[in-house]
């Protein structure tokens, strides 16, 4: 390597290093803060309320709101593989859940093998509805359910009844026996409930699909319960959520008639925004079962790198650039942190490459050092103070992660979670780079594509408390 590289490697390192170290203390301080949030209402929940007696479980909810049916949308396209299984295991799950229910499955005409599917499994169970799509698919999957709210409203006057609530599920998921029974109960003090969304890892794919069980364990067990404690608006997860009936025909009538836009993609995200403006109140339910077992959605994400990609770039573009011209900043000074949460994702990305690239200048020179081909300058005072802090928080940003992590799946994928951060590190960087491109086609008149997921797999209720 020709000598004159080193200097110019050199000045690159030195300017990365402040770059990224001055944007990702900031990052990390406005973490610590939402670290500090949590504690302090774990502290003061376990003072107040759980100091005499264990967390509250499903039994020991408020009484049933009344009688009433819940229908649960489920949009489906090249779902054949799965939706028959889903279909099944909600139906078994659910018998003595004590509510009454209707699922609703989307499909369109030119998916005939996922019609098919679902026609075996409403064969013997009234309580399925195959409901075709108009038109030709894949659309949107705001399309589709939009689809699926005509036909519950064609149900609804044809009856002479309302519903009382709407639950979203995707075609994957597994849902656990207490779900409708926690909907219904908690639905009479919020106009919508979250459950937690646990991920399962393919055993495959230990890295890339168990990066979500990461992300997830550390987003539903804290950032969404420190955004319900500040106030700030909760996005849904599109799964594992129920939303109160009237509440979704005030947002239907708000939106043209649709209560999804189809434009959207990542409905499920503004959908709880929306929920969040028009008054409503988004409970995130995290209950636990009479077996200990937290109450939740078991699903089953993307475990190629290619697929992951895709997904997050639909997100990343969703929430954090289309999400923006969309949303805008309204909301009171909480919900604005929260949604520079959301959005801070493609600066998180910028910065993330900037310190790689400067972890790779840094062994360029280091090794060039050791050869006696150059020798660098010391850093600055400063800047070694900025390098210690940064460390620190790092060192604490995988720790808080691993208890998460330890706390949902065990010490095992606690673990794992240390090393898995590269991995979760790399898939943003690469879908805020296909997110950006994607965005600025769209500014150029290009329509937002809607990449969905291939699933293969419903994953087994657990077995083991969570």
């Amino acid at each position: 390597m020709p000598n004159w590289i080193f200097p110019i490697a050199e000045t690159a390192q030195r300017e990365l290093l402040l770059f990224s170290a001055i944007w990702l203390l900031i990052g990390a301080i406005d973490d610590l803060c939402v670290d500090a949030i949590w504690a302090g209402r774990r502290l003061y929940r376990k003072i107040a309320f759980y100091w005499h007696r264990p967390p509250m479980t499903v039994d020991e909810l408020p009484a049933k709101s009344g009688p009433g049916l819940i229908a649960v949308l489920i949009p489906a396209w090249g779902e054949a593989a799965v939706i028959g299984t889903m279909l099944a295991n909600c139906t078994r799950s659910w018998a003595n859940s004590g509510c009454e229910y209707r699922i609703y499955v989307g499909c369109y005409p030119n998916d005939p093998h996922t019609s098919a599917a679902v026609i075996r499994a409403a064969k013997h169970n009234p309580v399925i509805r195959l409901v075709l799509v108009d038109h030709m698919g894949p659309t949107t999957k705001a399309d589709c359910l939009n689809r699926l709210w005509k036909a519950l409203r064609a149900d609804e006057i044809a009856g002479g009844y309302t519903a009382k609530a709407i639950v979203l599920h995707d075609a994957e998921d597994a849902v656990h026996a207490d779900e409708l029974r926690v909907f219904d109960r908690l639905l009479t003090i919020g106009g919508a409930v979250q459950l937690p969304v646990i991920p399962v890892r393919t055993k495959s794919s230990r890295w890339i699909s168990g990066h979500y069980c990461d992300e997830f364990a550390e987003a539903h067990g804290k950032n969404m319960v420190v955004r319900e404690a500040i106030g700030a608006s909760l996005p849904l997860a599109g799964v594992a959520c129920a939303i109160e009936r009237n509440l979704m025909g005030r947002l239907a009538i708000m939106n043209g008639g649709d209560p999804f836009d189809p434009n959207s993609l990542t409905e499920d995200y503004e959908l709880g925004m929306r929920i969040g403006a028009a008054g409503g109140r988004t409970i995130m339910a995290r209950i636990l079962d009479n077996n200990g077992r937290l109450i939740g959605t078991r699903s089953c994400f993307p475990d190629t790198l290619t697929s992951s990609v895709r997904q997050k770039t639909r997100w990343l573009t969703g929430i954090a650039l289309a999400g923006w011209d969309r949303l805008g900043w309204n909301g009171n000074l909480a919900q604005k942190w929260m949604l520079l949460q959301d959005r801070r994702s493609i600066l998180a990305a910028i910065v993330l490459s900037a310190a790689y690239a400067c972890i790779f200048l840094t062994a360029m020179l280091t090794v060039a050092e050791a050869q006696g081909a150059y020798q660098p300058k010391p850093l600055a005072p400063t800047l070694i103070v900025l390098l210690w802090c940064n460390a620190a928080f790092l060192f604490w940003r995988l720790f808080v992660r691993a208890g998460f992590v330890a706390a949902l799946y065990g010490p095992k994928e606690a673990l794992l979670s240390i090393p898995r951060s590269v991995m979760t590190n790399i898939i943003a960087i690469m879908a805020a780079r296909r997110a950006c491109i994607n965005y600025a086609r769209h500014c150029f008149g290009v329509p937002l594509r809607w990449d969905k997921t291939v699933h293969h797999i419903v994953p087994a209720p657990s077995v083991r408390p969570e």
